[in-house]
């Protein structure tokens, strides 16, 4: 062989700065980070379990163009929320991508940069 063989890539070292006094990376992280930013899914989910209509719009279908959803926030995802209708006990997936708005039937729990807040 004449030496010219495929060398395994290098990667940067993962050294990291040294946190400040005696705390560890990880209170570092955690302290210096919004405990949660304002996204639709984290507010759907600090209100689950609460009654809701959900306004959506389906573009491409003519027999559903808008449909409105009514029931209690069980989950919500980044792309989903899951609604159940207590009376028929039906369960609902909902593609965020659809959701026009959503209307709550309580005041909403709303949290936000280290503050919590009910409207």
């Amino acid at each position: 062989m004449n030496g010219n063989f495929y060398q395994n890539p290098t990667f940067p070292s993962n050294n990291f700065p040294t946190p400040p006094g005696n705390m560890s990376v990880s209170e570092v992280n955690t302290t210096s980070m919004p405990m949660e930013q304002s996204y639709i899914e984290n507010i759907l989910r600090l209100n689950k379990g609460q009654r809701v209509k959900a306004y959506v719009s389906y573009p491409d279908s003519s027999a559903w163009q808008n449909k409105v959803y009514e029931g209690l926030i069980e989950e919500a995802g980044k792309d989903h929320l899951i609604i159940r209708d207590p009376n028929s006990n039906t369960w609902y997936l909902i593609r965020i991508i659809y959701l026009n708005y959503v209307e709550f039937m309580d005041p909403i729990i709303y949290s936000h940069a280290y503050s919590e807040k009910t409207y």
